[in-house]
């Protein structure tokens, strides 16, 4: 063995050793402060005695969770990823309780409720004294990740020449839900996010440019757009199909796995990841073979536990078990205090943030977080040529707190210490990473219709109509991925919507909300309704809403003129005759116009599409949902999210031109304004360009003698997942059957 081994091995044994003495004086300390915890015979012991059976009962515990927890959580992993979450504590609890019987002479002795208190204490500190360890001994650690990846390499049978150094780099997308180009500017000149300020200097060599969104303006349509390439025919977060019956809704398995389906089908393409990718906590899979908690592949049947080998991967560390179990409480307790200090100080606007929402929010921004951020570092550790992460925190908090409120300033925060981890990992991988920042879209702020106006949209629809009105505006429920993903977590059907979609009659219209963009369906008119047809029917539907403050823009079809726009003081202008800058476009920006033709054109939009007003001067929008920072529609900072990649690679707007198809329309999203790519499309185009650059033409290459099945996610630092599951099973045949979207 040469001396660089006998120290590395000194070195670790010298680690291990320290963690067990933190581990036993922490288990001493706690044997003196809880009286229902005792570490010595019923007449007393000595010092040294009482020493020896705390060395043996942290040595025994420390054992039994390296051991015995990886199997645990295996065998758990059919429990809902939530209630795993809350059986940590008791699970942690019992093999204390464990290694506390395996002490000689029963002299270990605890009641069940404080056996609890002290294994989430002496993992937390176990925890924190190995990291502390590691961080003083960089090379150390970077050896022991390289001899990691180098076994997992050996065992799939794969290898990467010079280390992996030698080999072209790979890249790691990290999509900020929500997080606007000019929000994410400010946070970094305002020292919110230290580790994106660090990207733009001129060291880093990072450039940051926004993107236009299409109209719909929300994570549904644009992810489908950047991972698989077309989000044709999504016309809202939420849209009614006349021919099934069926209300799409973007967040719902069923639903997000027939639109990954037809974008395959549009495209002959499987996506993005296609080639050595991974998608982590996505709506679509991109193609990817390897999945963690991706909300299209929970619709498959047999896939639950492929759907949630992500959460494994992360609580079979019991230390990132009991960390993630105490940052969940605290991050409820922080919701409640920050919701009770806006209702006291009666801060404008405001929405309802009582019931599960607390529990959601600390789903959103400490779950997911941390499983993903775990899982694209089991990513990097692998060499996988492309990974792409949705961060959802900032999306979920700014919803109900407001996109500029303290709430999400601090979530920017944490989520810019996350991309700090990624980057320094980044360093110690066996194969180079660029890292590239995106967004979906931005947020609009303002006060919400109902609030603004006292009913919703629906409420205005039916009295328009001539229909009963509930004497109380109904709330609108908020469209909400974390919503749907803690309903998926829990085992339980993203469902209850629908009851409140569909009419009580067939000639009810359908009134659905995206955001800031509202949706009218009459089911029992075939076809697209015209407005020839709603003026006899309801002839005070389209003035009334068109002429309502709140209220933007309509786009309705005409039998006489093709399909029109309708704004305030009576404006109709024909779609193909839009222009932005004036009339009803006059205040929406450059690329509206076109936005609304190109939706116009989709076999599934409304028969009356509903954009609210917007005030360029405030930037507020007023959403048809619960929500005080909205998106879906036009207006405002919704609509401009943000690019942040490495100068090193071409600039996203000669990668839209050079990779425009030929003969494309040129309503579609291919325009390039000064500004940046346009449309979720382009960016597709940018990132597979940046691939392609990187990594060379993506050909997916299947290996000789390959039986069809892989390793799910091999061992990382923060615990092994291993799961076999059918290769490609995340791309849907284009001919085959499909569940339905109800959920």
């Amino acid at each position: 063995m040469s001396d660089g081994r006998w120290r590395e091995a000194g070195g670790t044994l010298l680690r291990v050793i320290s963690v067990w003495a933190v581990s036993t004086l922490t288990m001493l300390a706690l044997a003196g402060i809880l009286p229902d915890f005792q570490l010595q015979a019923d007449d007393g012991d000595t010092v040294t005695r009482t020493a020896f059976t705390a060395a043996w009962g942290a040595g025994a515990f420390a054992l039994l969770s390296a051991l015995v927890w990886p199997v645990l959580v295996r065998a758990l992993l059919i429990v809902p990823a939530l209630v795993l979450g809350a059986l940590v504590f008791f699970l942690n609890g019992s093999l204390l309780l464990i290694a506390l019987w395996l002490i000689p002479d029963g002299r270990g002795d605890a009641d069940p409720e404080t056996a609890v208190v002290v294994a989430a204490v002496m993992s937390a500190v176990a925890s924190a004294t190995s990291t502390a360890l590691a961080v003083r001994d960089d090379d150390a650690y970077r050896r022991r990740l390289s001899r990691l990846a180098d076994r997992r390499r050996r065992r799939s049978g794969t290898r990467m020449a010079d280390g992996g150094r030698g080999v072209p780099p790979g890249i790691v997308f990290v999509q900020l839900d929500g997080v606007g180009h000019d929000v994410l500017e400010q946070a970094a000149a305002d020292g919110l996010m230290p580790t994106v300020a660090g990207l733009l200097s001129d060291e880093a060599g990072h450039r940051l440019t926004p993107w236009t969104t299409d109209w719909s303006s929300q994570t549904g349509a644009s992810q489908l757009g950047i991972l698989h390439g077309s989000n044709f025919d999504v016309p809202a977060f939420r849209w009614f199909e006349k021919e099934t019956g069926t209300v799409m809704v973007s967040s719902r398995p069923a639903s997000a796995l027939e639109l990954q389906r037809r974008a395959i089908a549009r495209t002959h393409d499987g996506g993005l990841l296609t080639v050595d990718g991974a998608s982590r906590g996505n709506l679509f899979s991109g193609g990817a073979d390897q999945l963690a908690l991706v909300l299209s592949m929970a619709a498959r049947l047999g896939k639950g536990r492929r759907s949630r080998a992500g959460y494994f991967a992360y609580f079979s560390d019991p230390a990132n078990a009991v960390r993630t179990a105490l940052s969940f409480v605290a991050e409820v307790g922080r919701e409640i205090g920050q919701s009770v200090r806006a209702r006291v100080r009666k801060e404008s606007p405001r929405v309802k943030r009582g019931g599960l929402y607390p529990f959601i929010r600390a789903f959103a921004t400490v779950v997911e977080r941390d499983v993903v951020v775990a899982a694209v570092i089991g990513d990097m550790f692998a060499g996988r040529t492309a990974v792409y992460a949705d961060l959802v925190a900032y999306d979920e908090v700014a919803h109900h707190s407001g996109p500029f409120s303290r709430d999400a300033e601090k979530v920017l925060t944490r989520l810019d210490r996350s991309l700090g981890l990624i980057l320094k990992i980044a360093d110690h991988t066996p194969r180079g990473y660029r890292v590239v920042l995106l967004s979906d879209h931005g947020q609009s702020p303002g006060e919400t219709f109902a609030g603004r106006y006292g009913l919703t949209l629906k409420d205005l629809v039916r009295a328009a109509c001539g229909l009963p009105v509930p004497r109380r505006a109904q709330r609108t429920r908020s469209a909400s991925e974390a919503r749907d993903a803690v309903r998926i977590a829990l085992h339980r059907p993203v469902a209850g919507e629908q009851e409140a979609e569909h009419p009580a009659k067939p000639s009810d219209p359908v009134v659905l909300a995206s955001g800031n963009l509202g949706l009218l369906s009459f089911p029992d008119i075939e076809g697209r309704a015209t407005r020839e047809q709603l003026d006899r029917r309801y002839p005070a539907l389209l003035g009334t809403l068109a002429a309502h403050p709140g209220i933007g823009f309509l786009l309705v079809r005409s039998r006489k003129h093709g399909s029109v726009v309708l704004g305030p003081g009576g404006a109709e202008v024909p779609v193909a005759e839009l222009t932005d800058g004036e009339g009803p476009m006059a205040v929406f920006g450059p690329g509206a116009a076109d936005a609304v033709r190109r939706t116009d054109g989709f076999p599934h939009v409304a028969d009356v599409m509903v954009n609210s007003m917007y005030d360029p001067a405030t930037g507020r929008v007023h959403a048809f949902e619960e929500q005080i920072g909205s998106h879906g529609g036009l207006g405002g900072e919704q609509s401009r999210p943000f690019l942040l990649w490495p100068r090193t690679l071409t600039d996203p707007l000669d990668a839209v031109a050079a990779e425009a198809p030929r003969g494309a329309s040129p309503a579609g999203p291919v325009g390039i304004p000064a500004a940046g790519p346009v449309g979720a499309e382009a960016v597709h185009r940018v990132l597979a360009r940046w691939l392609r650059e990187l990594s060379g033409p993506q050909v997916p290459l299947r290996q000789e003698g390959f039986t069809g099945a892989v390793r799910l996610d091999e061992p990382f630092p923060g615990g092994p997942v291993a799961s076999d599951v059918p290769v490609r099973a995340d791309v849907p045949d284009p001919g085959d059957a499909v569940p339905g979207a109800r959920g």
